[in-house]
């Protein structure tokens, strides 16, 4: 806003300025076309009247056999033309008429010959000389103040200007100002909103609208944060509805005769669990009980990994230096563990590894299995996404796994991708940043 009114008022000034300076070119062009045609009149009557050349030579013109400005340095052609268009209408016939501004300074001898008037050609720091033919007669020669240059004119201008940047730009930085502060923390405030994290009312300040904005969403917030703490309280009454009945039924089967039907039937229910738990660990995941802390992840990796070691699953880690980060250690685990776990139950195996860069930590799981087509390397991180093609659909899951995974990793801060590996096989990778 203040670069908008400063370049219009630079505008304003420039077609101002180009105004003043016509204007006083005019104004000047009067005060010499003028008092020289009179002149010019004056002589030429006397001439005519036989006056001898010595009685008629003065101070402001002067009658000379030849033209005394044979080159001229600083011709004034605007000057030239309307006096030229003046003596014409006037009757007097003319040949060439020429002109020369001449620097002049208070000590200069040509000052002598003004005597009173000294004071003002050196005021005006110049002088005009303009030289009128009367066809093979003789030149006439006048004389008149002329400013040197445009720059008084110009520091006026300048001085003008700043004084309307004083007046009008310091009122409109002030009230860009006082719009600008509140609207960039309300900006603030909303970037840094996160449900479930206690976050004092933004202050409502600013003009009346930008007050309203802020009220707006200061209500609007504690609307979101109402919603959620309602959805909490639902998913845990769904949880523990769903939780009942299934303990009842673990229980009832235990009366099944046949060990197969059993069997079977508590693999259902503790998929049924995995399934429940992982749809209520997806839907609080916005709001997270666990807070963060200094985490070494290379340790915390290897906890991970020694699980499922200990279970008897191949899965390797390649051991790395102590890499510390602020995280949510509980969720940062459950997603490392659901990558793991799809690439022993698809890949056969797991190596885990990390990778640290000046900016960025890399945990790669990296698997021997058919990796996964291409064009399906985003879709498999929809919920209850699973591709029958590439996976064994015998294997189980919900297709939650990696939806959890993501959702966790960018909720820290990362992301998690997958990229299939040229000697075969899959690297999912979770990239974190170092400074969180």
């Amino acid at each position: 806003m203040a670069v908008l009114v400063a370049i219009a008022l630079f505008v304003a000034q420039s077609i101002n300025f180009a105004m003043l300076y016509q204007g006083r070119r005019q104004i000047l062009q009067q005060q010499v076309v003028g008092p020289a045609l009179t002149r010019i009149i004056d002589v030429t009557d006397r001439l005519a009247a036989g006056r001898s050349i010595e009685t008629l030579n003065r101070d402001r013109i002067r009658i000379m056999r030849a033209n005394p400005i044979p080159v001229s340095r600083h011709p004034l052609p605007d000057i030239e033309q309307a006096l030229r268009a003046a003596l014409i209408d006037a009757g007097i016939p003319v040949g060439t008429i020429t002109s020369d501004v001449r620097p002049i300074t208070p000590n200069d001898h040509r000052l002598e010959r003004y005597g009173r008037r000294m004071s003002r050609f050196a005021r005006y720091g110049a002088e005009l000389i303009i030289a009128v033919e009367l066809p093979g007669r003789y030149w006439l020669v006048l004389s008149a103040p002329w400013p040197r240059s445009g720059w008084p004119l110009l520091g006026q201008l300048i001085a003008q200007t700043l004084i309307l940047y004083a007046v009008v730009l310091l009122p409109v930085l002030w009230g860009a100002r006082r719009i600008s502060r509140p609207l960039q923390s309300l900006a603030g405030a909303a970037q840094r909103f996160k449900p479930g994290e206690p976050q004092d009312p933004l202050d409502e300040s600013g003009p009346q609208d930008v007050r309203a904005v802020i009220t707006a969403f200061n209500a609007l917030r504690l609307r979101v944060t109402a919603m959620l703490d309602e959805k909490d309280r639902m998913l845990g009454a769904i949880g523990h509805d769903l939780r009942t009945p299934l303990a009842a039924l673990r229980v009832r089967i235990e009366s099944v005769d046949d060990d197969d039907d059993r069997a079977r039937m508590a693999d259902t229910i503790d998929e049924m669990n995995r399934t429940l738990d992982d749809i209520l660990s997806l839907a609080r995941l916005g709001r997270p009980s666990e807070g963060k802390t200094e985490v070494d992840l290379g340790a915390l990796v290897d906890a991970v990994v020694e699980d499922f070691v200990a279970i008897g699953s191949p899965v390797a880690f390649v051991e790395t230096d102590r890499l510390t980060l602020a995280l949510r250690p509980s969720l940062m685990r459950r997603a490392i563990r659901n990558l793991i776990e799809n690439a022993v139950k698809y890949g056969k195996s797991a190596e885990v590894r990390l990778e640290a860069s000046a900016k960025s930590v890399a945990i790669i799981v990296a698997d021997k299995g058919p990796g996964i087509p291409a064009d399906k390397l985003e879709t498999v991180f929809d919920a209850f996404t699973r591709l029958e093609t590439s996976r064994n659909r015998d294997t189980g899951g919900s297709g939650l796994g990696l939806a959890l995974a993501r959702a966790i990793v960018r909720d820290a801060g990362g992301d998690i991708t997958l990229a299939n590996r040229v000697d075969g096989g899959l690297n999912a990778t979770i990239t974190l940043p170092r400074v969180l």
